[in-house]
């Protein structure tokens, strides 16, 4: 999460033509030319003009067009320098002075999840923060797994990590899998395609069966670890920002994991 202050956007702006970079988001998006047009308030012709290049977007026109689309800031930025126009969204490191407080809250409100796990997590799902229930999750695992980064997908999926004690693998495994594919196609990361790919390579994972199908699913899909030889069920969540105007939080998630029953809670305060 650092580098140039608009990260991978110039690269990709410096190549390909704005009217594409559009195309391909209403297309992964499934959104006709019409109905786009209509949302964002101009007529499909100028879109259509646009997409092929024979119209140049305002940055008003491209900003509403990728806000339809639900195109995350670091690719508005790209869309931006494609059509020419200055980035809108600057890219701030999460040590970063001016972040201190972001910061703050986010490993606060990590300390105040103790002792259950709790972690920051960003676009590629590498971890930026933890508390220390998360970190203790991660003891016996190989040095090669934990990074820097240490990857969410990778950790858990790696027959040397994780995996080898998740006792729902199948139905986990199933769950990060359609995560990772959505990531992707929300995203279009190249980092994260190739971590998709990675997983998937696994003896362990692609030896799984496809999920049976439940007569009466829970709830929540729990994750199953076995804690010191003792079966611990729990489920999780993800926050996000509501309103970020920064391409790092923009991109920054809150995982956390709670007891799944009794049983759970009781272990997770046990060994605290």
């Amino acid at each position: 999460m650092t580098g140039h202050p608009y990260g991978s956007a110039m690269a990709s702006a410096a190549t390909v033509p704005v009217g594409d970079l559009l195309r391909d988001w209403r297309q992964r998006r499934r959104r006709s030319q019409m109905d786009l047009a209509h949302d964002v308030g101009v007529s499909p012709r100028h879109l259509s003009f646009v997409e092929t290049g024979r119209s140049r977007p305002s940055p008003e026109m491209v900003l509403a067009v990728a806000r339809n689309l639900e195109v995350p800031l670091r690719e508005q930025n790209a869309l931006l320098l494609a059509a020419g126009y200055a980035p809108r969204y600057a890219e701030t490191p999460l040590d970063d002075d001016s972040m201190a407080r972001v910061r703050t809250s986010l490993q606060r409100m990590l300390d105040a999840h103790d002792p259950y796990p709790g972690v920051v997590i960003d676009r590629q799902w590498d971890v930026v923060l933890a508390n220390a229930s998360a970190l203790a999750l991660t003891e016996g695992v190989p040095d090669h797994l934990l990074g820097p980064p240490l990857n969410i997908f990778r950790i858990s999926l790696h027959p040397e990590g994780l995996a080898a004690r998740t006792r729902n693998l199948a139905e986990w495994a199933g769950h990060l899998l359609h995560q990772i594919d959505r990531a992707v196609r929300l995203t279009g990361d190249r980092r994260l395609t190739e971590i998709a790919a990675e997983v998937r390579s696994y003896p362990n994972i692609a030896a799984l069966p496809d999920a049976p199908v439940e007569v009466d699913p829970p709830l929540l899909l729990p994750l199953v670890l076995d804690m010191d030889g003792t079966d611990v069920s729990l489920f999780t969540t993800l926050t996000t920002f509501g309103t970020p105007r920064d391409v790092t939080i923009d991109e920054l998630a809150v995982e956390l994991f709670f007891p799944a029953d009794d049983a759970a809670d009781a272990h997770l305060r046990a060994t605290h």
